[in-house]
């Protein structure tokens, strides 16, 4: 049974730092992209990064500089490192797992597994 949980998601201020992780079991990284979404009600699901099979990295335009992304591969976890946060990164952020897509890795449709999502606000 593959699974995905999150953690790491809470409340920071403008300027500040969180570190999400993905605890990831039933598939092997080296197989699989990893990949994190967010969303805010009555908006569009967004890609906001993510980590190819061979450990390429993408991310959206918005965040890069700011968020960087990484895996263990030995511990099975994916993190996501984000830096300056704004108030507009406010989301529930979600990992997911799917085949290696390139340039089109921000799709959500195209991966498998989803993690529950986490809630991460930025405010003052």
């Amino acid at each position: 049974q593959v699974q995905l949980v999150e953690s790491g998601g809470g409340l920071v201020q403008p300027g500040g730092s969180l570190r999400l992780s993905c605890e990831v079991s039933g598939i092997y990284l080296n197989n699989y992209a990893i990949a994190w979404f967010r969303q805010v009600p009555g908006k569009d699901q967004e890609g906001v990064s993510s980590i190819s099979s061979d450990g390429v990295t993408y991310y959206k335009d918005s965040v890069k500089g700011r968020f960087t992304i990484s895996r263990d591969v030995a511990k099975s976890m994916v993190y996501l490192q984000m830096s300056s946060l704004k108030p507009e990164d406010t989301a529930v952020y979600s990992c997911a797992a799917g085949g290696s897509y390139g340039s089109s890795w921000y799709i959500g449709p195209a991966y498998d597994y989803w993690g529950q999502g986490i809630q991460v606000t930025v405010s003052s």
